[in-house]
């Protein structure tokens, strides 16, 4: 093998975890020994909830009451309901605003009313309410707003819809601000006076639990919540909140309708996708549903994944999937000569600067936060790209888990026109004028914040293992502890001194090796590293993977999937 990068220079930090405590295995007799050290390292300890982890999970649902302000937004609703009033639904354009937006679409048109669902334009409104969206509302006659995934940042804009007459719902999951909006109801989980056990709810899941509680205090029977979980779980994958809780519980639920019987948007969506009913799991949904259901919000409009979840039209569903498709592959395009065109830019800051700080002014906005997140990753820094317009510009920012990003620009926010956002995750827009002091003002923060703090990629290890005690049954013991995602990664595994048999590059840059352990040989793939040189027949490696299956010809195999390698000590 040849390349341009050698193996011994490809080092992360390997954080392998401690194993735990011999009394912890023994409290646990009835598990196998790696999935004891798997929840141990989960922080799952006692008996009691680890069978609730895996097992009795219907226990971690909440009552949707306990979130401040529901008893009112079920009221209003109520009204709206039996004067059969037109009801606005405010979704923001990524997966998650979409996803919630159909859901509470659709249980209000199963009560009689008629709903009218808004999506903001990416490029030409931005996130959030905006008053332009608002006064053409209130022309159609919508006297009632509820947002979803959107909101709890748009004081001026509920302002502005309450001096127009309407009354406005919002439901979102984004961090508060000082002052809330003046809302009819502000349901949110992450406000201090709420009594919700979980705090990192999607936006959709904040719908979802809207829904419950209409449910209960309707109690009609039209359609339940439980009708729309799928959704729920769709959002929730994709959105990156911990799949721990009811999230947990919400994600296998939902991951069970789709495997079971998918509504026929996201059914047609599958076939697109190349993906099997039955064999959906997280990764399905995060790498290949999702991206193809955010395509629309980037490229043109979300209302076009909106229609995909909600039609009941066999011929629509087949239409929007194929231009889903379509789209999903023409963002991938502009994701590369978005990167390309900021690379050289990063590459100069990345030395400097803890911060990175791009701009271009031909980036499509609707990949500005996917070139962030490539940023991000491949020089372990926050990276803010921008998307430069003649006096304004929109910013997407992707961080690392060293750094708050939403907490910096909040820190910052004297100098942004919006903002919003999560630690990890954050856009805004800024006058052009504000661009350097911002860039300044960013890395001066980074700097304090990181003061001493070794930036560089690590991957945490769960185990070591040896390979020859791998079994299917290993494979079926793993599956209980999914869906895996954040808070419950897929298990990280670390085999030594592992011999390459052959090793190959396949595709533009991927690795398929065999591996053997000395008494079998496995199949491997390393994604990302077809340029690496130094691999020969006849080499030990150190190999951090996790368990994958491959299917050929009808035939499943395990296989395991790179992470990380190098030379053995």
């Amino acid at each position: 093998m040849t390349g341009r990068a050698s193996l011994q220079g490809l080092r992360k930090k390997w954080n392998i975890l401690p194993v735990a405590p011999s009394q912890q295995f023994s409290a646990l007799p009835h598990l196998a020994p790696l999935i004891v050290q798997l929840l141990y390292n989960r922080g799952l300890t006692e008996p009691g909830e680890v069978d609730a982890f895996l097992y009795a999970m219907d226990g971690l649902e909440a009552d949707p009451f306990l979130l401040a302000d529901m008893e009112k937004a079920v009221a209003r609703l109520g009204r709206a309901v039996e004067r059969s009033e037109p009801v606005a639904v405010y979704g923001d354009f990524d997966v998650d605003g979409v996803a919630g937006a159909a859901i509470l679409s659709m249980f209000l048109f199963h009560q009689g009313i008629r709903v009218v669902p808004y999506i903001p334009h990416r490029d030409r409104e931005g996130y959030g309410l905006n008053n332009q969206a608002l006064d053409l509302l209130r022309q159609e006659g919508v006297r009632l707003v509820v947002t979803v995934d959107c909101g709890t940042g748009s004081v001026q804009e509920v302002r502005h819809a309450s001096a127009l007459g309407m009354d406005v719902i919002i439901t979102d999951h984004h961090a508060i601000s000082k002052v809330l909006p003046p809302a009819l109801a502000v349901v949110n989980p992450r406000r201090p006076d709420s009594s919700y056990p979980y705090r990192e709810v999607c936006g959709a899941g904040v719908a979802y639990k809207l829904v419950q509680a209409l449910g209960q205090s309707l109690d009609n029977g039209a359609v339940s919540a439980d009708d729309y979980v799928d959704l729920a779980a769709v959002a929730t994958i994709v959105d990156m909140v911990p799949l721990t809780g009811e999230n947990r519980l919400l994600a296998r639920r939902g991951l069970d309708a789709l495997n079971t019987s998918p509504r026929l948007g996201l059914r047609e969506l599958m076939r697109t996708a190349r993906l099997t009913p039955g064999r959906i799991d997280s990764e399905a949904i995060s790498y290949s549903l999702g991206p193809r259901l955010n395509s629309a919000g980037r490229l043109d409009h979300a209302l076009v994944s909106y229609r995909l979840l909600t039609t009941d039209s066999l011929s629509e569903a087949q239409e929007i999937a194929e231009i889903l498709e379509a789209q999903n592959r023409q963002r991938q395009r502009l994701t590369q000569e978005g990167l390309a065109g900021v690379l050289e830019e990063a590459s100069v800051q990345a030395p400097c600067f803890p911060v990175l700080m791009v701009s271009s002014p031909s980036i499509s906005p609707g990949v500005i936060g996917l070139v962030a997140s490539r940023l991000s990753e491949k020089f372990y820094r926050p990276s803010v790209v921008l998307q430069v317009g003649d006096t304004v510009s929109r910013g997407s920012a992707r961080s690392i888990p060293e750094f708050d990003i939403h907490k910096a620009l909040a820190q910052c926010s004297d100098l942004l026109l919006r903002f919003g956002g999560h630690p990890m995750a954050a856009g805004f827009t800024v006058s052009n004028d504000n661009i350097d002091t911002l860039r300044q003002r960013l890395v001066g923060l980074a700097e304090s914040s990181l003061e001493g703090v070794v930036l560089e990629p690590a991957i945490t290890v769960d185990a070591q293992v040896r390979l020859d005690r791998i079994t299917w049954e290993t494979m079926g013991f793993l599956k209980d502890l999914s869906p895996f995602g954040k808070g419950n990664p897929s298990p990280t595994l670390l085999a030594r001194g592992v011999r390459v048999i052959d090793c190959r590059r396949v595709g533009e840059d991927h690795l398929r090796l065999k591996l053997h352990d000395g008494r079998l040989t496995w199949p491997a793939m390393a994604f990302g590293f077809g340029d690496i040189a130094g691999i020969g027949a006849g080499s030990r490696l150190d190999v951090v993977f996790r368990l994958g299956v491959d299917l050929w010809n009808g035939e499943k195999k395990m296989r395991l999937e790179i992470e990380d390698m190098r030379p053995s000590a």
